[in-house]
């Protein structure tokens, strides 16, 4: 087979994917099997509010590298255990090299486990008041290009004033929309991209 057709099937056994992941594996993975996809479990929540918060500043490309040394660091995102962590356990995490060593979002990230279990205390689980945000049901956006994507709503305006009423740091409008991206709390694969039809398909 000439090397042009080779190419050719190569190019059209290749899913159409969303612009901004097309250069790295690490994120053509993320894009495939987590982005957009619901979800409903506690200690993956916490994950995520833990990465996004750290994302503040950077690229998420940068914090999905280190998402492993995260997990560690972090006792596997155990929100029960971050939120007793002492100052001991705190300076251990500022010199630890495989994290983002930001003093602030590393203690945010400490009270905010704590302010994590004050949510599920009041409304029986994080899920239940996260996903009250969206009616309990993703949102199913139909953007033709990633460049129409916006950066913020009034649905990650509203959350992002709760979520620092009740005491949460590092979570400014533009880092609470990422984070209902990731959680699947709004779909925003464009419309020519495998993963929208499967994901809408999924919730019908």
């Amino acid at each position: 087979m000439a090397i042009g057709s080779r190419l050719y099937l190569k190019i059209m056994s290749t899913p159409y994917r969303c612009k901004w992941c097309e250069k790295d594996p690490l994120y053509i993975k993320y894009h495939d099997t987590e982005w957009g996809v619901p979800v409903h479990d506690e200690q993956k929540l916490f994950e995520f509010l833990i990465l996004e918060t750290f994302q503040a500043g950077l690229s998420w490309i940068t914090v999905l590298r280190k998402r492993d040394n995260f997990r560690k660091a972090f006792d596997k995102f155990d929100y029960n255990k971050v939120a007793l962590y002492d100052e001991d356990k705190i300076q251990e995490l500022l010199q630890d090299p495989g994290i983002v060593r930001n003093k602030l979002k590393v203690r945010a990230a400490v009270s905010n486990a704590k302010a994590f279990l004050e949510v599920q205390k009041e409304f029986g689980s994080f899920d239940k008041y996260i996903w009250s945000f969206v009616d309990g049901n993703p949102i199913q956006n139909k953007w033709a290009t990633t460049k129409e994507l916006p950066a913020t709503t009034e649905i990650s305006d509203i959350l992002s004033k709760d979520l620092k009423k009740r005491g949460l740091k590092f979570v400014g409008s533009t880092i609470v929309y990422a984070y209902m991206q990731a959680t699947g709390m709004v779909n925003d694969h464009t419309i020519d991209c495998f993963r929208f039809d499967e994901l809408t398909e999924h919730l019908k």
